[in-house]
């Protein structure tokens, strides 16, 4: 059996920074919005600090923590990797849990390869 393709993956600054939040806070969870304030910067919270909204996506778990998506953002990027990394500086909103440690948690993506997405990891859904 074939090993299925993770959706997700974190740097190591990320985990280092995960880290640290896990620590002072405990369970966490994240939430990639679709617009507003925040744009589309992934946001860190404590576990049960955001509620998804009905079909949003659950792309996968960095260090057990779930990772969700607007629904509708998700539709746009459900064909990419994103990869979770952490930089100097304060994103938008300053809502996110990383805000006061100077860092910002940001996206980059790749494209998966028509190999990979005939065995992507399946996406769970909220309802």
């Amino acid at each position: 059996m074939q090993t299925k393709i993770s959706r997700l993956s974190a740097t190591e600054k990320a985990i280092e920074v995960i880290w640290e939040l896990e620590k002072k806070y405990g369970d966490l969870m994240f939430y990639q919005a679709g617009g507003c304030c925040e744009g589309t910067q992934p946001q860190c919270f404590e576990k049960g600090g955001i509620f998804p909204r009905m079909n949003d996506a659950m792309i996968g778990t960095i260090n057990g923590h779930e990772f969700w998506i607007d629904r509708d953002l998700f539709e746009y990027w459900k064909y990419s990797h994103f990869t979770l990394d952490a930089v100097d500086g304060f994103g938008p909103g300053g809502f996110s849990l990383e805000t006061p440690l100077g860092k910002t948690f940001k996206v980059n993506y790749r494209l998966f390869t028509q190999e990979e997405l005939q065995n992507l990891e399946p996406v769970k859904r909220s309802e």
